[in-house]
């Protein structure tokens, strides 16, 4: 009984958030859908995994370019209506996007300036996101904050590649536009009617200037050694990993055993692996240290996944190496939430985790246009030019998508350097003492 009383008087206390994260993870499925029947489509229309890859980067090079700019600005502007602009903004890209279509006028050129829009938008949305959830969550549930995203992300990622594929198959396009539109209006409708996010009265750095504001983001980080060294430390995996994506859905499209059933498999895979990582992550109890927890976690899926997807030749393997980079992501990511959360002051979230997102995800875009341009002009090209005896086509086979294959192999070891050079950073493990 007593465990039915604490359960509920949980619940009662992050009503407000799990509304909130339920209406918005729901309309994240949405969006999820429309992208990864447009990543299909590009990749049906150009077969070039470059090509697919900058659909991504143009996506994150305007959130990179002005994310440092857009905590300052979010610091003085109503989160909700922040929150509420900017998913109107999203939804009405995807009107245009579907318009071109039906008239027959797409091209990937448009996707690339819709995804730009998007990532503008995303831009200025997220860091306003953070400080609303920090403001409508009480302190002891933050680390469960990290492992209820990864739920509903992982959630989405199981159900998107059935979701979608089916919905083509059976309604086309039109039918997931409309789906990711109707998720768009109950998210929209929640956070405007049912939903309020409590405003600070006196906003700190609203009589600063813009610039003046973006510099007490960055003297913060320079204070405070540790967490810009853990920034770093995940701008380096951010590269590995978006190299890693930009050849993900090249290689097990293209590749013998391959196709879009196998993508959706393994995504699918994918999905229901972190599904059950953050269920884990929301119930674990605070680690003796958060900083093991983060480092170990990327150390063992940067020295599994990578290795399987290169190695393996069968749908059942790489479904393994899914399993595996995947199962411990949810636990570094609720851990690395809750340090933020915890060291930095609320008043200064804004900017500063505007901040925090140039520096750690300006190497996202650089990790897509390196990753498709590897797969297509130096990995695909030297794996053609092998004989039929060699070593590189005994390991990684042959025809397309062994060249993919063989980046994952590289990418492998250099996910593991950057683990065991950041693993030895003092810095970092002086966040333990706060």
């Amino acid at each position: 009984m007593k465990k039915y009383v604490k359960y509920i008087d949980t619940i009662s206390e992050m009503k407000i958030f799990l509304l909130l994260w339920l209406t918005q993870s729901f309309s994240g499925l949405g969006s999820a859908m429309t992208s990864y029947a447009l990543v299909i489509w590009a990749y049906t229309q150009s077969g070039s995994a470059l090509m697919t890859a900058l659909l991504m980067v143009s996506s994150y090079a305007p959130y990179v370019l002005f994310s440092i700019f857009a905590g300052a600005l979010s610091d003085r502007w109503n989160k909700k209506i922040i929150m509420l602009v900017c998913d109107t903004v999203a939804a009405v890209t995807t009107v245009i996007m579907m318009l071109l279509l039906h008239g027959g006028a797409l091209r990937i050129w448009h996707l690339y300036l819709i995804n730009g829009v998007n990532g503008l938008m995303n831009t200025v949305q997220q860091p306003a996101s953070e400080v609303a959830t920090t403001r409508i969550l009480p302190k002891k549930y933050y680390q469960r904050v990290g492992g209820l995203r990864y739920f509903s992300s992982s959630l989405n990622s199981i159900m998107t590649p059935i979701i979608a594929t089916a919905i083509l198959g059976i309604a086309g396009m039109d039918a997931i536009v409309a789906f990711d539109l109707f998720t768009f209006m109950i998210a929209f409708v929640t956070l405007a009617v049912g939903i309020r996010i409590p405003e600070s009265e006196t906003v700190e750095g609203e009589k600063e200037k813009l610039l003046e504001a973006v510099k007490t983001g960055v003297v913060y980080l320079k204070r405070e050694r540790g967490i810009f060294d853990l920034i770093l430390f995940l701008a380096a995996i951010n590269l590995v990993a978006s190299v890693y994506d930009a050849a993900f859905p090249a290689m097990l499209l293209s590749r013998n055993g391959g196709s879009e059933k196998v993508l959706g498999l393994v995504n699918a895979v994918i999905g229901i692996t972190t599904f059950i990582g953050s269920i884990l992550a929301s119930f674990i109890k605070k680690p003796k240290s958060r900083v093991g927890v983060i480092c170990n976690c990327l150390l063992f899926s940067m020295s599994t996944e990578n290795f399987l997807l290169a190695l393996g030749r069968t749908p059942f393997v790489w479904c393994i190496g899914g399993f595996l980079g995947w199962i411990a992501i949810p636990l570094m990511s609720t851990n690395l939430d809750a340090i933020l959360r915890l060291r930095v002051p609320e008043q200064m979230q804004g900017r500063v985790y505007s901040v925090r997102n140039s520096l750690q995800f300006f190497t996202i875009p650089i990790g897509y246009f390196l990753g498709g341009f590897l797969v297509d002009l130096v990995f695909e090209p030297i794996m053609a030019g092998q004989s039929a005896g060699s070593i590189l086509v005994k390991v990684f086979g042959t025809g397309k998508g062994s060249g993919a294959a063989l980046l994952f192999f590289v990418i492998a070891f250099a996910g593991i350097g950057v683990c065991l050079y950041f693993r030895r950073d003092r810095y970092i493990w002086e966040l333990e003492k706060g």
